[in-house]
């Protein structure tokens, strides 16, 4: 851990995060499963992955499968190893579907932000212009209806008001519990999380969970880092759900769009749901009005 390829990591994704996107990082040695279910339940536009451990023609290729059986194969798939991935490799992988494989010589012809502007122009196309809700599906915890429909009422409000307002109005009456977990970065919100998360998939072995998190934008570049998944081990379970928004404002801790997302989970049926906020200031207080129970996790 931490080696030179975990700080190279970390580069690339403050680089694209200072671009202007939202990323979510996952740290190293996650499973094909883990990424994808991440990436649907995110819906993501793109998935980028450096890969240094020789079976990348299997794992790359596994990821594209995975994507297309779950109808997502609209997501883009991209990598690059440092030269562990060879030129007629890369070419087996782009002809099976894999967006782009960055080589060496791309690094010396582009650069890093010329690769990463590429990433960007690539996966810029929106996601959420879903016009109708299938109810039945969400109540079926179906995830690409839920992922779909979050990203609609964050990303083309205006354009379903009318759902927004009819699920609003079947969620008033659902009495699903809401833990609000705030304080500052760094107090151990996310491992506090895990650990509450593991206890209860094991004590209650019928019961769902869902976790919406939010994590400011940066002022600047709108882009932002989405990054409670690196810490959490109990989340990879089918009872599961999770889904990371930015706040999208510079001074605020909760997104305008939360209560949305809540209402949206609570109609799937999830028996618990928990909201995660950073806490910057007199705005952690707002975590109150969307939660049941509120917690502030603080620093030794």
């Amino acid at each position: 851990l931490f080696d030179g390829h975990d700080a190279a990591i970390n580069v690339m994704r403050r680089l694209i995060q200072s671009t202007g996107v939202e990323v979510i990082h996952l740290g190293h040695n996650r499973s094909v499963k883990e990424i994808v279910d991440c990436a649907i339940q995110e819906d993501v536009q793109g998935i980028a992955i450096t890969s240094y451990q020789g079976g990348h023609i299997e794992f790359f290729k596994y990821m594209y499968d995975l994507l297309k059986e779950s109808n997502n194969g609209h997501i883009k798939i991209f990598g690059g190893g440092g030269g562990v991935i060879l030129p007629d490799e890369s070419e087996v992988l782009h002809n099976y579907g894999i967006t782009r494989i960055y080589s060496p010589d791309d690094g010396r012809k582009m650069g890093l932000q010329g690769m990463i502007n590429h990433l960007v122009e690539t996966c810029d196309f929106a996601t959420g212009l879903e016009k109708g809700l299938d109810f039945d599906k969400v109540a079926a915890k179906d995830v690409n209806t839920l992922s779909h429909w979050i990203s609609t009422v964050e990303n083309n409000p205006d354009d379903v008001r009318n759902i927004i307002d009819e699920v609003a109005q079947k969620a008033k009456d659902i009495k699903t519990p809401v833990i609000g977990i705030t304080g500052t970065g760094g107090a151990g919100k996310s491992s506090l999380e895990d650990e509450i998360i593991r206890r209860y998939l094991d004590d209650f072995t019928e019961r769902t969970i869902a976790i919406i998190s939010v994590d400011p934008s940066k002022r600047k570049t709108g882009g932002a880092l989405l990054g409670d998944r690196i810490r959490m081990n109990a989340i990879n379970d089918d009872r599961v759900f999770m889904r990371s928004l930015a706040t999208r404002q510079s001074n605020l801790s909760v997104s305008k769009h939360v209560q949305d997302a809540l209402n949206i989970v609570k109609i799937a049926g999830f028996d618990l749901i928990i909201l995660e906020t950073s806490g910057i200031g007199q705005s952690d207080t707002e975590i109150t009005s969307h939660s049941d129970l509120a917690a502030y996790v603080m620093t030794p």
